[in-house]
């Protein structure tokens, strides 16, 4: 197995436990703090582990490129666009839908990496792709009524126009990133990606906490006053981030972002495991078709 598969995997799992938490904390900070707390508590945990990579196992740090500088930002200012518009879906009483769309995001990072990098997928894979986007789809369908102005409403409502939104901004950060990341090249796989995830985050935080500081102090406050519970989103983000900028390094944004599809399935396991939610037959083939592209991406990637 390639090792961008099980990082990707693990990524996956350690998103949908920060997206949990921000989720918990949106009540108490609101839309911009919750967005703010993902970047700034994550800064410490980003440092410490480029350390480790340059003082513990002897990585070298690389010098900046202007791609860097560039392509970081704008990756970055474009994910802080991303997980605002996410978090807003939760205000929303049918956000499934808009988070479902949100997860458009491999088609729309395979556009991104075409145009940008020239990187292409195979039939095979762009398939794998669309079965995981129409298990996706079925799932926010579940358990809404099957008529026409219900499904009409669902698809083309606010939610879901603002899910587009949010996962075009997704996959051109994720192509932005690798772009960075890769303009690192002889300081080894690891330290490009913690380099680049560094600076990114350091970048995001000052620009989050300089708008804040101007625009929403009270926001501010309250992000830093939740420190004790805000930690964990920061600690389970960078454990995130540091599997996709290592695993989009590694291989092509589309299907990083196709594999972490699986994320969906740990939602739908942790509910039926752990909290004990009935679980209904549309959304039990949507977790299959995940499933079946996962695979399908696994043995064509």
């Amino acid at each position: 197995m390639e090792l961008w598969i099980p990082i990707t995997i693990a990524a996956a799992f350690c998103q949908n436990l920060r997206t949990a938490l921000q989720k918990h904390l949106k009540g108490r900070l609101g839309t911009t703090g919750a967005t703010f707390i993902r970047f700034g508590y994550g800064v410490p945990f980003a440092m410490i582990y480029l350390a480790v990579l340059h003082l513990g196992f002897g990585y070298g740090l690389p010098q900046p490129t202007m791609t860097l500088i560039v392509a970081g930002a704008l990756g970055g200012l474009a994910q802080i666009l991303a997980t605002f518009l996410l978090i807003h879906l939760f205000s929303y009483r049918n956000f499934a839908v808009g988070t479902a769309y949100s997860k458009t995001e491999p088609i729309q990072a395979a556009l991104f990496g075409f145009v940008v990098l020239g990187e292409r997928v195979t039939s095979a894979a762009a398939v794998c792709i669309l079965i995981g986007i129409t298990g996706v789809i079925v799932i926010s369908l579940a358990r809404v009524p099957l008529t026409v102005s219900a499904v009409r409403s669902n698809l083309a409502g606010r939610p879901a126009l603002i899910g587009l939104a949010s996962a075009a901004l997704f996959g051109a950060s994720a192509v932005a990133y690798r772009t960075a990341s890769l303009s690192l090249e002889g300081t080894g796989v690891p330290m490009q990606a913690a380099y680049a995830l560094v600076y990114a985050t350091v970048l995001q935080t000052s620009v989050m906490a300089l708008w804040m500081g101007f625009r929403e102090p009270d926001q501010l406050r309250a992000s830093l006053a939740a420190w004790r519970s805000a930690v964990w989103v920061g600690l389970s983000g960078v454990a995130g981030s540091i599997g996709w900028f290592t695993a989009m390094t590694l291989q092509n944004v589309a299907y990083v972002r196709a594999l972490a599809q699986i994320e969906l399935v740990f939602t739908f396991l942790a509910s039926w495991l752990v909290f004990r939610e009935v679980i209904v037959r549309s959304e039990i083939l949507g977790c299959a078709l995940i499933v079946l592209a996962v695979v399908g991406i696994v043995l064509t990637g």
